[in-house]
């Protein structure tokens, strides 16, 4: 649901014949292919990515039970985040299945099982609408039915929108955002039965942080989208400067949103304060990837880019943390 998070280049893989007929069978069993098959399955269901997912629904659902009142959600928090980490991670293999024949083109994709041909194409699709399935039922067991169609909203709209259309136009990117941005407000509305504000001001956090995330990312990968066919900004626009402006934008925005929360009364005036703080480093390190117009090597526009990430990637879980510390319950 949320889609990038994960960030070297060579030469693209030579796709085998079997990796393009979809026919690959699991190996044999052979020493280590215990170690080899987790692995694969942690790259199939996109596991980095369904962390993410489950530590903002974390969020989303802790904070829409502390607006509910309730002291006491341990049970009803593992409920919902197994459905919806299932959910997540069938849209992943999913995800997968559909790009098994771009991942092998990529070099930071070609070691995934379908694309290397470990895993075949039904084998993958099997176990991706396996797992949405389960997924699926089980929030409707568990929580409401407004959460599971949110749920099986933010895959439609992952696999069938976003996936198909990295390959027409940049604008994908945006697109992807919005079932990105969905773990806190399925927490949210798992929590609370119906969408409200707060919940939307969790959502717009995600939604917004992402946008510099992803051009570090789309920047240090742009010669791999490039032979793949993914017209990701970078490769539409190679000059960065959209880039660039993409990124600043957001992230002047980034600090604004993340103070929703205090402005709807959600937490406190500490809150704000740390929320700002972390907002105004993220612009910071976003106002030094500009440098990449300028940059006078390679190494240096990559070492600009994936000093971007890696903020990128610390500041989420320190705003939900500092959020989910400083939130106001109601009585």
């Amino acid at each position: 649901m949320t889609h990038a998070t994960q960030p070297e280049l060579a030469a693209p893989a030579i796709e085998s014949a079997r990796q393009v007929s979809g026919t690959a069978h699991l190996h044999a069993p052979s020493p280590g292919s215990t170690a080899t098959l987790i692995h694969d399955l942690r790259e199939l269901f996109k596991v980095k990515v369904v962390a993410l997912v489950l530590v903002t629904g974390w969020g989303g659902f802790y904070l829409g039970s502390m607006q509910s009142g309730i002291t006491s959600m341990q049970r009803g928090l593992l409920d919902t985040l197994l459905g919806i980490g299932l959910v997540s991670a069938g849209a992943g293999a999913l995800n997968e299945a559909l790009e098994r024949k771009i991942d092998a083109r990529m070099k930071r994709t070609a070691d995934r099982p379908m694309a290397a041909g470990r895993f075949s194409l039904a084998q993958g699709v099997l176990a991706g609408l396996a797992a949405l399935a389960f997924g699926a039922v089980w929030l409707a067991l568990t929580t409401n039915l407004l959460t599971v169609a949110l749920a099986l909203l933010t895959a439609f709209t992952y696999v069938a929108i976003y996936t198909p259309l990295k390959r027409v136009t940049a604008l994908a990117t945006f697109i992807g955002a919005f079932p990105g941005a969905m773990g806190p407000m399925l927490g949210w509305t798992a929590a609370r039965g119906q969408i409200e504000w707060p919940g939307v001001a969790l959502f717009a956090i995600l939604f917004v942080w992402q946008f510099p995330h992803f051009m570090s990312i789309a920047w240090l990968y742009r010669d791999d989208y490039a032979r793949a066919g993914i017209r990701m900004l970078p490769v539409v626009q190679p000059d960065g400067l959209s880039t660039v402006a993409q990124a600043l934008f957001f992230a002047v925005v980034m600090i604004p949103v993340s103070l929703a929360p205090w402005m709807l009364g959600m937490a406190t005036l500490t809150y704000a304060a740390l929320a700002g703080a972390l907002g105004l480093l993220y612009l910071a390190y976003t106002i030094r990837f500009a440098r990449i117009l300028r940059a006078e090597t390679e190494d240096e526009s990559r070492r600009l880019a994936r000093d971007l990430l890696k903020v990128s990637v610390l500041y989420l879980p320190l705003l939900f943390t500092a959020l989910m510390l400083c939130a106001i319950a109601k009585s």
